[in-house]
């Protein structure tokens, strides 16, 4: 990270986080945190899923940081009828140009660089499924053939946390998969105004693209080549470690009201968050405070409780913050 290019890279990287700050507060109002948070999983190649009630914004932040960072942007509306070829691809029988005839594999919508999966709890655990290995692997496999997509590659997926009628819960598994889990909270009043103000009036605002894909792919790998100190590495390890219950390090509350901890998983994104947050902060180097300030969109989701939790009515997040 001393040589002189990754530190201009450094620098062109802020220059370019608040100008894509000041575009998109063009459409979005508020939710800085939310904006950060998203932005540094697709730094770190990770992906995103966002929970909050309708209105808040979930698919309108997402639409405009795809027209932003001049991504191809696809949006899948989950259903409980939807199947995994609806979102993977599937084969027609057609005719060829050669004038034979045989299978042609059609791309389905996961083929994009950036995926909204709406209400991703809407469809049952088949086909949520199916975004697995394209989450994790960054392909698609189809009747045997294997597609690489088409880098930068994240998805961005929103649940509503109110109606839980007709939904089915994601697998531990694919929520795993997700580097951030991110709670949306209500504007305040003069969020609310400003709100108000813009989508009740002639309004239009014109977006400049500020990112390219080339440019995301670069700033992917400054944030690799960010430099971490053994002791920070330790301390994320150790504090992660606590939230297994079978660790003999881990405090009364884990060993009272958590069934499962986190894996290794949150570790790696816990460090890639903090290597994400420092560079965006004009730093060369992470510290401890920000691996503490990611620790509750990291850990949030890979937790899980038990009865007793339930009963005392003691939230992960009072959990994770008693660790952290």
């Amino acid at each position: 990270m001393k040589e002189k290019k990754d530190i201009e890279l450094v620098e062109k990287l802020n220059q370019k986080y608040l100008e894509l700050l000041n575009e998109i507060s063009k459409v979005v109002v508020g939710q800085l945190d939310i904006i950060n948070q998203i932005l540094i999983s697709i730094l770190c190649k990770g992906h995103c899923l966002l929970i909050g009630v309708p209105g808040l914004g979930k698919t309108l932040i997402v639409k405009t940081l795809a027209e932003i960072l001049d991504l191809k942007f696809n949006r899948i509306q989950f259903t409980p009828d939807l199947m995994p070829s609806d979102i993977t691809g599937t084969e027609v029988f057609e005719t060829k140009n050669s004038g034979g005839k045989g299978f042609v594999f059609v791309k389905g919508p996961v083929f994009a660089n950036m995926i909204l999966a709406d209400e991703i709890n809407r469809t049952p655990p088949k086909t949520q499924s199916a975004l697995l290995e394209a989450m994790q692997e960054h392909r698609v496999t189809a009747a045997g053939t294997t597609y690489i997509l088409e880098e930068p590659f994240f998805v961005l997926a929103t649940q509503n946390p109110i109606e839980q009628e007709g939904t089915y819960p994601l697998p531990e598994a694919q929520l795993d998969r997700f580097m951030f889990n991110l709670w949306l909270d209500y504007p305040s009043n003069d969020e609310e105004i400003e709100i108000i103000r813009k989508t009740t009036s002639m309004y239009n605002p014109i977006l400049k693209k500020i990112f390219s894909k080339e440019e995301i792919i670069q700033f992917q790998d400054l944030v690799r080549k960010v430099p971490v100190a053994d002791e920070l590495s330790e301390y994320t390890v150790k504090q992660v470690s606590k939230t297994r219950p079978s660790n003999e390090l881990a405090p009364k509350i884990i060993k009272d009201y958590i069934n499962w901890g986190a894996g290794p998983r949150a570790s790696q994104y816990l460090i890639l968050a903090a290597k994400a947050a420092c560079i965006l902060d004009g730093r060369f180097t992470p510290s401890k405070e920000d691996i503490n300030k990611y620790s509750l969109p990291v850990l949030r989701h890979r937790l899980i409780t038990n009865f007793n939790a339930e009963a005392d009515n003691v939230k992960v997040e009072e959990i994770i913050r008693n660790i952290f």
